[in-house]
């Protein structure tokens, strides 16, 4: 039986789990839209989508957000975690063939289900993430939002801080492979600080990820990480050819 976290709209092969359907914080209510370049980027290719209404969010009222907070964050992951063991449970994909995307703290999701679940995921796009939580509430816009993990200057606080904190959290690729991942971020973004995409990837080079690791940064633009029409259309472009490049050949793989 489907947890009420789930909600589920399924097109066609692979399935991904992007970070505006599966976002996790802030009160933010993800709900059915027309999604037109997600539709040209992704289902047209013979995608599949699935919308996630993990704990953090809103759509269930202000206790849906409340469930996720500071100590409670683990929650949001885990019901994420759900959603992805379940599509493959029901036969739409294999881990091997299952992405997911994410952007600001949606790339915190993402960063974590790299640490935390790499075995369910064939390849991930982590795009202007906050990774670092150590240092989130000294960079730029990172204070207004100790309110939703927490404050690490208080060890009381950092102590399950550091639990999703993806940066502190990296393990050897001796020790656990990951999967493939895209790093993107801007060099003026205002809100959340490229300092954590640039220290993640350093940090997954040093403990022999290098080869799974792929990173690209606009010069331009703000948190959207685009500066006009023609450079979101690039970034957009950016991230699913990577997800479909990766994905789809696994699919391959396991067809032979």
């Amino acid at each position: 039986m489907l947890p009420r976290a789930a909600v589920y709209a399924v097109l066609l092969m692979m399935v991904v789990l992007q970070h505006r359907y599966g976002y996790g914080g802030f009160e933010i209510s993800m709900l059915p839209f027309y999604a037109s370049k997600f539709g040209a980027g992704w289902l047209e290719r013979g995608g599949l989508f699935v919308l996630a209404n993990i704990r953090g969010g809103g759509e269930f009222g202000p206790s849906w957000h409340q469930q996720a907070l500071k100590a409670n964050r683990h929650k949001a992951y885990e019901d994420f975690e759900a959603v992805a063991t379940d599509v493959v449970k029901r036969g739409l994909c294999s881990p091997q063939t299952l992405g997911c995307m994410g952007g600001s703290n949606g790339g915190l999701l993402t960063g974590n289900m790299l640490v935390r679940s790499p075995e369910k995921f064939g390849a991930i796009v982590c795009q202007v993430p906050l990774l670092d939580m150590k240092r989130f509430s000294h960079l730029l816009a990172g204070a207004s939002w100790m309110g939703e993990y927490g404050d690490p200057d208080k060890p009381e606080e950092w102590e399950f801080i550091k639990g999703f904190s993806p940066y502190h959290n990296v393990v050897p690729a001796s020790k656990t492979p990951y999967p493939k991942i895209l790093f993107t971020t801007s060099t003026r973004d205002d809100r959340v600080h490229p300092a954590h995409a640039r220290k993640m990837v350093k940090r997954l080079h040093e403990n022999g990820h290098g080869d799974t690791t792929f990173y690209y940064e606009n010069i331009e633009g703000g948190h959207g990480g685009a500066a006009n029409n023609t450079q979101s259309a690039f970034m957009s472009t950016l991230a699913y050819n990577f997800l479909w490049q990766h994905l789809s050949s696994s699919a391959a793989g396991e067809k032979q």
